[in-house]
């Protein structure tokens, strides 16, 4: 399985899982020159940018173990120029990481949602 595939598969499981949760999934893949978010949603009245992390093995460590400072900088930036484009102003925001393990399960893999990693 290619690396953009097992992307895209961890990608639509954040969503159900999100979706379950009562968010409101408003863009996939918002891409800007140096920087990516992979998805955008709505919790209550909070936009949300979401980092997907998933693991199939710990050999290069735990999923959220690839969030580093400069990743959370990157985002940031992204989440900046998305909150411009779309004009939601002063609306509150955060920034949220999903964390996907198959390492244990490939069929019902470990998930977490991290909120607010920045604060």
């Amino acid at each position: 399985m290619s690396t953009r595939s097992v992307g895209s598969k961890a990608e639509e499981f954040a969503c159900r899982y999100l979706q379950r949760l009562g968010f409101k999934i408003l863009k996939r893949n918002f891409l800007i020159r140096g920087g990516e978010i992979d998805i955008v949603a709505r919790d209550g009245e909070e936009l949300v940018f979401v980092e997907v992390k998933a693991r199939w093995s710990h050999e290069y460590g735990e999923p959220l173990e690839s969030i580093t400072p400069w990743k959370v900088r990157s985002l940031l930036k992204t989440a900046q120029f998305y909150i411009v484009q779309t004009g939601w102003g002063d609306g509150p925001y955060r920034l949220d990481v999903v964390t996907i393990d198959y390492t244990e399960n490939k069929e019902h893999p470990r998930i977490e949602q991290i909120k607010s990693i920045t604060s």
